[in-house]
């Protein structure tokens, strides 16, 4: 398992990522690995500083990444990467690679989980928020950018390529892979893709636009097996769940 430790309405959140550092731009195609289904190290670039680690106690053992939100200090990843004991003293280090926070480290000061995943831990609300502080008047997205996150009833990626980046832990550099996404039920997504091990739970799943349309999690945690990877469905808990945090 990729374990750390062990609305009536449509709504469509799309909201378009700004930042000091150049983004892709909002309806072009973003870089992308090949070929399909091959896992390998992610390079440096602008998109994927976006993606970090989650530290605690001076050891990270989660994936998140930021989105694009009014307050500029906003990040996805799973809900059970932000919960359960000694889940306080969270550190979100954006662009981590081999020991180094080029981009610096940013303190986790609140925290966004469904209520799904919080009365009985359910795989369907296996996705959360946090904001993390700002850094001498600065917010993170202000210096990395955002991705945009769509969310919504009805809204789905399944059937699409999409790229995965995260951290497993023991590595210290990022890993990304891009593949075909397929429906797992009605409520998950899962993706084939080799050697997503513990520590990437929370990866964000980039589609060819640029936008967050999954989270590594749900089902199993993310997955029993390193080769075959899940996401919740981002429907309308999520999408709620993300204007909470925006706020």
């Amino acid at each position: 398992m990729k374990r750390p430790i062990r609305l009536p309405l449509l709504v469509a959140v799309a909201l378009l990522a700004t930042g000091s550092v150049p983004v892709a731009v909002a309806h072009g195609r973003v870089r992308t690995p090949e070929p399909l289904g091959d896992t390998t190290t992610a390079p440096v670039s602008a998109e994927n500083a976006r993606v970090g680690v989650l530290v605690r106690g001076g050891v990270h053992y989660c994936t998140a990444s930021v989105v694009h939100s009014e307050g500029r200090d906003l990040i996805v990843t799973a809900a059970h990467c932000l919960t359960g004991s000694g889940s306080g003293g969270i550190e979100f280090v954006p662009g981590y690679r081999d020991g180094k926070a080029p981009y610096g480290e940013w303190a986790v000061t609140r925290t966004y989980v469904g209520d799904g995943w919080k009365r009985r831990q359910d795989e369907d609300s296996d996705v959360a928020f946090a904001r993390v502080v700002s850094r001498g008047g600065e917010e993170v997205e202000d210096l990395v950018g955002g991705n945009r996150l769509v969310a919504g009833p009805g809204l789905s990626s399944v059937g699409e390529a999409v790229t995965v980046v995260g951290y497993p832990r023991a590595w210290e550099t990022p890993v990304w892979c891009a593949n075909i996404s397929t429906a797992y039920g009605d409520s998950q997504q899962r993706i084939e893709c080799p050697g997503y091990t513990g520590g990437t739970s929370g990866s964000p799943w980039i589609d060819a636009r640029g936008r967050v349309v999954g989270v590594l999690g749900g089902f199993q945690q993310g997955g029993a097996t390193d080769d075959v990877s899940y996401s919740v469905a981002l429907g309308g808990e999520v999408a709620a769940l993300y204007g909470e945090a925006s706020k």
